[in-house]
This record gives C-alpha cells, sequence and structure tokens, in this order.
C-alpha cells in the first residue's frame, strides 16, 4: 500500500508541476488512490488549473474538502468535510466560505448581501473547479451559464432587437458583477447610465440641449437584454415618446391604436415617427437644435 501511495504521490508532482513536498504528496494519494483517472469526473484535472498552485506545501484536496478523516476511513458512507457534489453536498454556504478564504479580497470583495449570494448560490453553482475549460469565464460560452437561472433574459436575447450576447460580442459581465456590486442589478459601474455609455460613448454628453429623461435613466425608454422595437425601445414611437409628451406642442391628440389599419388610420402613425424629425434624441449640441432635430 505504501508503495502505491508513493507511485500515486510521484505522479501528482509530475501532473502539478509545482513544488508539492513529498509527504503532501504522499498524504495527496490518499485521496487519488479512489479518485483515480478512470474516473468518470475528472479530478485529476484540478492539476492543470490555476489551483493547482495550492497544493505547494499541502495537500490539495484538503485545502478546499477539509481534512474528511471519516470521508477517507469509510468513503462509501461518509462524505467529504465539505463537499461540492453531485452525490454529497454542503450547504452553500459552507461551499463559498472555502472559495472566500482566498477570493475574499479580490473578486468576491462585494459578495455578502449580493443576489446570488441571499439565493444561496454558491461558487460550485456557476463555476466548474476541475476542469481545464471553465464556460462561465469564456465570452463565446458565458451567457449559456447564466442562463440556466435566468431564463427571462434567455428569452428576450432573441428578439429581433438586442445586444449580441449569443454571438459572444456582449457578455454578461460587460455590465453585471456576478459576485456582487454596490449598484442596483450588480452592475459594474456606479449607475445604469454609467454602464450603458462603456459602449455608447457618444451618448454620454455633456449637451448643449439636453433630454431630460435620457440623461436620467437609459431603461426609460430602452430594454437592456432585447425587445420587439427597434434599438431596444420599450415602446415603439410615438407611443413611447407620448408617455411623457401627450399634449405638448404638437401633435396635441393622444396616438393610440386607433390610428392603425382597420379603423381610421392616422398619417402621424404609418410611416412617421417622432424620431424622423428628433433625430438627436438623446442630447444635442446645435444652436438650433432646442427642439432636438439636429
Amino acid at each position: 500500500m505504501k508503495t502505491k501511495f508513493a507511485a500515486l504521490g510521484l505522479m501528482v508532482l509530475l501532473a502539478g508541476g509545482s513544488g508539492v513536498s513529498f509527504a503532501a504528496d504522499v498524504q495527496q494519494a490518499r485521496c487519488l488512490g479512489c479518485h483515480t483517472l478512470a474516473d468518470n469526473v475528472p479530478i485529476h484535472v484540478i492539476y492543470q488549473t490555476p489551483h493547482s498552485a495550492l497544493a505547494s506545501g499541502s495537500t490539495l484536496c484538503t485545502v478546499c474538502h477539509g481534512a474528511s478523516e471519516a470521508h477517507q476511513l469509510n468513503p462509501t458512507v461518509e462524505s467529504p468535510q465539505v463537499s461540492f457534489g453531485p452525490h454529497w453536498q454542503s450547504p452553500a454556504s459552507e461551499r463559498t466560505q472555502v472559495c472566500l478564504n482566498c477570493h475574499q479580497a479580490d473578486a468576491a470583495r462585494y459578495w455578502t448581501g449580493s443576489v446570488h449570494s441571499d439565493e444561496d448560490i454558491g461558487c460550485a453553482g456557476c463555476h466548474q473547479l476541475h476542469a481545464r475549460f471553465e464556460p462561465v469565464r469564456d465570452r463565446q460560452t458565458q451567457a449559456q451559464t447564466c442562463f440556466n437561472c435566468h431564463k427571462t433574459v434567455q428569452s428576450t436575447v432573441h428578439l429581433q432587437s438586442r445586444h449580441p450576447i449569443l454571438e459572444g460580442k456582449t457578455a454578461c459581465v460587460d455590465c453585471h458583477d456576478p459576485h456582487g456590486s454596490a449598484t442596483a442589478a450588480e452592475l459594474v459601474m456606479p449607475t445604469l447610465n454609467d454602464t450603458c455609455f462603456q459602449c455608447h460613448a457618444d451618448k454620454r454628453g455633456p449637451f448643449l440641449f439636453e433630454h431630460e429623461p435620457a440623461a436620467e435613466d437609459c431603461a426609460l425608454c430602452h430594454l437592456p437584454h432585447g425587445s420587439v422595437n427597434p434599438s431596444l425601445l420599450r415602446v415603439r414611437g410615438p407611443f413611447l415618446c407620448q408617455q411623457c409628451h401627450s399634449a405638448a406642442f404638437h401633435p396635441s391628440q393622444l396616438a393610440d391604436g386607433q390610428g392603425l389599419p382597420g379603423n381610421q388610420p392616422s398619417s402621424n402613425l404609418l410611416g412617421k415617427n417622432c424620431l424622423n424629425c428628433h433625430s438627436q434624441v438623446h442630447g444635442s449640441n446645435h444652436p438650433s437644435g432646442a427642439r432636438l432635430t439636429r
């Protein structure tokens, strides 16, 4: 048995490539004696990930899973001290605390009180620790991990007007910090507008003539993930504009569905839109742009 553990320890040393002590390798081999390379779950792949650095001076498995003496003595009955599943699973708070022991100061500084923390979604709910490739860390596949829970968002990104999330050109983390932030909706910037301005800098201003709703909150007019209307608009024009401009200037009457074909078609609704004239709807710096027309 000792010879088997020593051989396994040498294998660990070669796989990890790190300066792990021989004694730590032998102790580690107690885990690898059961969790072999032939297992369905590729446990050994962790030595080819950044977490392999944890093995330096100690045993890698016990850093995250605890000493787990009972599990080592009776592995078919007793679970590891901290288990990430799939057969056993410790409470989310225990699993998350293992990660926070190292990551509290960087990615997870806002974790406590975040939406994912309050919902008891542990780190392993999104991250795959024993894997060379993590879908959640790749822009091309990240959204699929988020869609496991965010089904409503998943449906909206298939609408005709949307951000290029499915193509990987826009990633969820471009706007949201899944580990928590100091803002609503876990935004990466202090406000929604500041988050949008990271890409839409031309809408930032300052403008000589400012459209107050646009400066206040982009979401007053736009849906961030997808819409059936052009430019991610909540409602098509002129209905969107008349939510505020119902009786000011022109037209003085409220345009509604009665002006669409089948009733009494209105020239203000067919082939026309407020934006046809008021094209600078976010703001204008033109001397004659008081009405946001130029």
